[in-house]
């Protein structure tokens, strides 16, 4: 099912049943893009491999959503699953949109391109939520300004792998400096 950019963003008939148990002494991160299935769930699964490597997997929690309800309770699609196990990752969240709850639950928002930033930006009702706000690609060395992680959904599978490529290089960065940040 495609998704038009700039559809309204549907809400989640039914209550939103957060996965994430708060614990202390751990940093939540949550990955944000547009239905979960594609760059996010992703992100996701890169940044626990990658925090698992270094050792530190029990000092973050990690999630990823949508912003929009199309895909609520789906799998990752095949193509991000694919770019993943190529690389030896294995993708396992379910699509779940975020909402407004979710914000007091994270202590860094990660969005995958402005629009979603902007999408977050006006859900956060306190200045607190809207300073988590930030584009997982603001990490990446090779960003070059264009903070965007765009959306494959419409293309091959190589889009995927060109995608993977960012969000691996954006988040060896982000756990170096949340690692570093939460040794302080």
């Amino acid at each position: 099912m495609g998704v038009c950019p700039n559809a309204p963003i549907p809400h989640t008939p039914y209550p939103h049943t957060p996965t994430l148990v708060l614990e202390e002494n751990v940093i939540r991160v949550c990955f944000v893009c547009m239905g979960n299935i594609c760059r996010s769930p992703l992100a996701e699964g890169v940044f626990k491999h990658l925090a698992a490597e270094a050792g530190a997997g029990k000092d973050f929690q990690i999630e990823s959503f949508g912003i929009g309800a199309w895909h609520v309770g789906e799998d990752p699609d095949s193509r991000s699953q694919d770019v993943a196990r190529a690389h030896g990752i294995r993708l396992t969240s379910r699509a779940q949109q975020f909402q407004p709850e979710d914000f007091p639950r994270f202590d860094h928002v990660l969005a995958l391109d402005e629009t979603i930033a902007s999408d977050l930006h006006r859900l956060a009702t306190r200045d607190a939520d809207r300073a988590k706000i930030r584009l997982l690609r603001a990490y990446d060395p090779w960003a070059e300004g264009n903070l965007n992680v765009p959306d494959p959904y419409y293309g091959d599978q190589q889009g995927f792998e060109v995608i993977y490529q960012m969000i691996y290089r954006a988040c060896r960065k982000l756990l170096k400096n949340l690692s570093t940040e939460g040794a302080n």
